[in-house]
């Protein structure tokens, strides 16, 4: 597969003002990119252990609707951070984003004026 080009932009695993996408260019292996590195590692870990809290609860007959709804919205919350990351790695590796601009997640490959 083809790496991403030169001139465009990595989704960075966190929103940024009003919850829009972020984005680094020209990072490469600079701080920004480890930093996102870390924080992507970080959201994959929390989501894994996420899954097995949830399923304890599931399985557990005297949790609350109240208690399966808030397990419900970090799941929720959680699997916003793997699609972004599956995203964004995804780009990187040169597959081509589906979405559109108007995505939630915003426009996975910026290309930048060269």
């Amino acid at each position: 597969m083809n790496e991403q080009p030169q001139n465009a932009a990595r989704l960075l695993p966190w929103a940024g003002v009003e919850g829009r996408p972020c984005y680094v260019a020209g990072d490469g292996d600079g701080q920004v990119s480890r930093t996102a590195d870390r924080v992507e590692a970080m959201q994959l870990g929390m989501a894994y252990e996420l899954l097995d809290h949830a399923d304890d609860m599931v399985k557990d007959d005297r949790s609350t609707a109240v208690q399966l709804r808030h397990v419900a919205a970090a799941l929720a919350h959680s699997l916003r951070d793997v699609h972004r990351v599956a995203r964004s790695r995804g780009l990187r590796l040169g597959i081509p984003d589906a979405f559109e601009p108007g995505h939630p997640s915003g426009p996975g490959l910026v290309r930048l004026r060269p």
